[in-house]
């Protein structure tokens, strides 16, 4: 199993609502175990279009059987399932579920950044995300 870790955000609905959710969904998953989860925090948008709503943030910590291909798979099903639409880069958003480290893998493929490349610039990555560590 690897132990790994999670930004979750939603500004859109019932952000609380919508986390949950997903946490809920995540913890169900095969072969995975949530251990932990940060408080959730609220924050500005950054980037992406103006005046859109601010978000709730949390991060959570996993543990995996699942490889990091199959696993993002599974996370992009949950934001489908939980309502989530492509629209704008940096847009609103129902929920969204990055990994942020997935072990000590680092993978740069096309669909798949490991670390996530903008997490040591965001606060409301690095707040959660340090509560975890």
């Amino acid at each position: 199993m690897t132990l790994i870790y999670l930004g979750i955000g939603s500004n859109l609905g019932n952000r609380s609502k919508n986390i949950k959710a997903a946490l809920k969904k995540i913890g169900s998953l095969k072969d995975t175990q949530v251990l932990k989860a940060s408080r959730i925090i609220e924050t500005d948008p950054v980037g992406g279009p103006a005046r859109q709503g601010k978000f709730l943030n949390t991060a959570l910590k996993i543990r995996t059987a699942l490889t990091p291909e199959i696993f993002l798979k599974k996370i992009k099903n949950i934001e489908k399932e939980l309502g989530r639409t492509q629209s704008v880069r940096f847009g609103p958003r129902i929920i969204d579920i990055d990994i942020l480290l997935y072990g000590d893998k680092i993978i740069h493929s096309r669909n798949l950044e490991i670390p996530h490349p903008r997490m040591f610039h965001r606060d409301f990555v690095l707040r959660p995300l340090l509560e975890l560590l």
